[in-house]
């Protein structure tokens, strides 16, 4: 380094130049809120201003008697070096009588013996390592007020061969000073560990009886400490993680299952390696590499993440086993073709990114390029993602891939940028779409059972982005039975009016929300409600999503010919006593479906608007005639799905009356003008709040919240899978009357609460009440 000065050349320029140096380290280790990790990023810089080959720096344990080696530079063995502090070893001598000691070669015992006659050299520990030491220089660490002996630093080896110099005691005396204070300042606002799982004791998790039991058990069962106290003791990983990161001085760093795998720093480690060693790196940041270890002290001390990743700045983060095991998993998985998406990446060969069509066919044809799409589909399959998003970047920037799970997106993978067209030319090949076309957006079908060992489809719709790229969105259809209608979680007062909605011989009901939010499934659900052996249905749906014994379902197919209005002509012609269209979007479709539910048949669809009442004037908007409409509506269901709180580990609180209040507010919102309301508002209030009490409070009249923890179940984000949000409009007499006349939507929506009707947020707000969701979610999908 530059500040490096010679150990030759004039006295005096030595001295500045290397007090300049010792300044430099000593303002990084004043600065730094992580003594732990900034000793080990200037312990190499320590050596090159020292000019000593290797340094080791002890701390003393808890018992005060022995000192326990924190940084061994140059040293690769696992275990650390324990001295205990008395004359037996030069570090111990140094730490009992608090003296800097200059020893020129350690190995001359009348050189020890001018320092003291009981002075030894600990020879076994140069036999284990292979490192034979010659000159030491040692200094102890005081606490500031001297009273307190907190380590000894020691530098061993000069570079020359000559003894340490006067500048050097000098230098290391000070530099002794500076980490002296920066373990004291740690020592103010930590307790001092014995062991990675102190801290347990200290939260009280189990006692020290039991912390020492289970160290024996590991070694008796040959397994290790952690899995005794996670499998016997059901201490949860999220606390073991915590308490080794108290010890070791690096934050924790959980198991993300949708954490982006970086393919580049992968490239040179391979999965053994990775689990041998304890280390992973697990993202680029502007701070640095991140690296994740279960033993970070150890990998720290070793440098060899240094040779691995040469002139990067290093981050690291502490990990259970367990944990650590799942990310290797993830990162190198072998579940398809034996071979994780980092593996098939790096054996994608480097190229420029394709030019014409036939370069594109070509590569889009590569067989790791095939393997990687099918690898993509497979794992959205498993993770349970209802969408996959294919996101190309500009210029050199990667190509993001990201899943769609419980409603949210998140990252999954980033692909190299030259291989954006290839990718999208390889599924637009797979639902036989045209690979030259790349100025219109384009929709195909994936039947995957062709190319991997899934039975399922994906729609795919590929779009034209700013430059001259695509974004390409495929949604998994995996086929399966419908759910049956009283597990659509519809509040006991929405299901007794849907159901006696839907048993109706003959009229026309909505389901509308936004893309995403259940309404196939919904749909299927009342059709298998209603599904008898005398009732014949028939169902037009683009694409058959859900399949159930006794409907007979048609696949619309637009280049045939075959599209919404002339499948449901057909289907008037086939004497049906209930028909479900998948979509109303056009004029046409709605007039045949009023038509039909005229004619004496009970007709289903969706619709893509915001609620219930919405859904009635859009319809008007598309040239319905408004008498004929409100004869055959029979109702509309709009839903949402918000994100569930997990069952496992979501934590209860009391909620305070202004928690409560607050949420009265925001339920009656909807309800202000209404004519309970206008009339009497606090008595209508106290009716709502009176109701809750009775369905929700608990034996104390209490209301317990819920608030999302985490835990390896969810994947410790608090939320497991979706819950539906409904708002039930029945097409009543006064809503009909309204229909008529082209009511506004606000008039509709009046109405239909003063007949009962509970909004989108008022039922979010009473599954928060019961617990199965909380205010965010609801907040999050019932904006008004």
């Amino acid at each position: 380094m530059s500040t490096t000065p010679s150990r030759h050349g004039s006295a005096l320029a030595r001295r500045l130049a290397f007090f300049k140096g010792l300044q430099s380290l000593n303002t990084r280790i004043h600065d730094t809120s992580n003594i732990d990790e900034i000793i080990f990023e200037v312990s190499a810089e320590v050596c090159a201003l020292f000019g000593a080959e290797r340094m080791t720096i002890y701390v003393v344990d808890e018992s005060g008697n022995t000192l326990s080696s924190r940084v061994k530079t140059g040293l690769h063995v696992a275990k650390s070096i324990r001295l205990p502090i008395s004359d037996k070893s030069i570090a111990g001598f140094c730490a009992l009588h608090r003296r800097m000691l200059n020893i020129h070669n350690v190995y001359d015992e009348n050189e020890l013996r001018q320092i003291s006659a009981s002075i030894e050299f600990r020879r076994e520990v140069d036999e284990r390592s292979g490192f034979h030491c010659k000159q030491m220089l040692v200094a102890p660490l005081v606490h500031p007020e001297g009273s307190r002996l907190l380590g000894v630093i020691q530098l061993m080896n000069t570079l020359d061969g000559d003894a340490f110099s006067s500048v050097e005691e000098e230098g290391v005396l000070a530099l002794a000073q500076t980490l002296a204070i920066a373990f004291a300042q740690r020592l103010q606002t930590s307790v001092p560990l014995r062991s990675k799982y102190h801290q347990l004791v200290l939260k009280g998790r189990l006692s020290d009886k039991e912390l020492d039991q289970s160290a024996e058990d590991a070694r008796n069962r040959k397994i290790t400490q952690e899995s005794v106290l996670a499998d016997d003791r059901k201490i949860a990983l999220a606390d073991i993680g915590a308490a080794m990161s108290a010890f070791y001085g690096v934050p924790y760093e959980p198991f993300k299952p949708e954490r982006i795998k970086p393919m580049d720093l992968l490239r040179n480690i391979k999965r053994e390696y990775a689990i041998q060693n304890g280390w992973l790196p697990l993202e680029e940041t502007q701070e640095g590499v991140v690296i994740l270890a279960v033993d970070p002290e150890h990998v720290m001390g070793s440098r060899v993440v240094l040779n691995v990743f040469q002139n990067a700045k290093l981050i690291y983060r502490v990990s259970t086993r367990a944990e650590f095991d799942q990310t290797v998993a993830q990162y190198f998985d072998q579940s398809l073709d034996d071979l994780s998406v980092g593996d098939i990446l790096s054996d994608l060969n480097e190229g420029d990114e394709a030019s014409s069509s036939n370069d594109e066919l070509s590569a889009a044809s590569d067989n790791e390029l095939v393997k990687l799409v099918n690898r993509i589909i497979v794992d959205a399959h498993r993770q349970g993602a209802s969408d996959i998003h294919i996101e190309p970047r500009p210029g050199k920037e990667k190509m993001l891939v990201r899943f769609r799970k419980d409603g949210l997106l998140v990252p999954y993978v980033e692909v190299p940028a030259i291989y954006r067209n290839p990718m999208v030319a390889r599924i637009k090949i797979m639902c036989d779409l045209d690979i030259s076309e790349r100025r219109k957006p384009q929709d195909g079908k994936i039947k995957f059972r062709k190319y991997g060992p899934l039975d399922i489809e994906l729609r795919v719709a590929t779009i034209p982005t700013a430059g001259s790229m695509e974004d390409v969105v495929m949604r998994l259809l995996t086929q399966g039975e419908p759910i049956p209608i009283e597990k659509l979680a519809l509040s006991d007062y929405n299901l007794k009016r849907l159901t006696a909605t839907v048993t109706k011989p003959y009229g026309l009901f909505f389901v509308c929300g936004p893309t995403g939010s259940g309404k196939t499934t919904t749909l299927h659900s009342i059709l298998k409600y209603i599904n008898r052996p005398e009732t014949k249905i028939w169902t037009a749906e683009d694409p058959v999503e859900i399949t159930q014994r006794g409907l007979r379902q048609v696949q619309v197919n637009r280049k045939a010919g075959l599209d919404f209005p002339t499948v449901m002509r057909a289907f008037l012609r086939a004497d049906p006593d209930v028909i479900m269209v998948g979509e109303m979007r056009d004029a046409e479709t709605v007039q045949v479906g009023i038509e039909a539910s005229l004619t004496g048949h009970m007709v289903f669809s969706t619709l893509h608007t915001n609620s219930a009442p919405e859904s009635v004037v859009r319809l008007l908007d598309m040239g319905m005639d408004p008498f004929n409409f409100a004869d055959a509506l029979l109702g509309v269901l709009a839903q949402r799905l918000a994100r569930r709180l997990c069952k496992h580990c979501r934590a209860p609180e009391v909620a305070s009356d202004e928690e409560i209040t607050a949420i009265l507010d925001e339920y009656c919102e909807d309800l202000r003008k209404t004519q309970q309301f206008r009339d009497n508002p606090s008595e209508a209030r106290n009716e709502i709040l009176a109701d809750w009490h009775e369905r929700f409070a608990d034996a104390n009249g209490r209301f317990v919240l819920y608030r999302p923890a985490g835990c390896p179940e969810c994947s410790q984000s608090g939320y497991r899978g979706r819950i539906g949000l409904h708002e039930l409009m029945l097409g009543s007499d006064a809503i009909r009357r309204q229909v008529q006349i082209r009511a506004l939507v606000s008039d509709l929506l009046v109405t239909a609460l003063e007949e009962g009707m509970r909004t989108l947020r008022q039922d979010g707000i009473e599954k928060v009440l019961s617990g199965d969701t909380d205010m965010a979610q609801v907040r999050r999908v019932c904006i008004r």
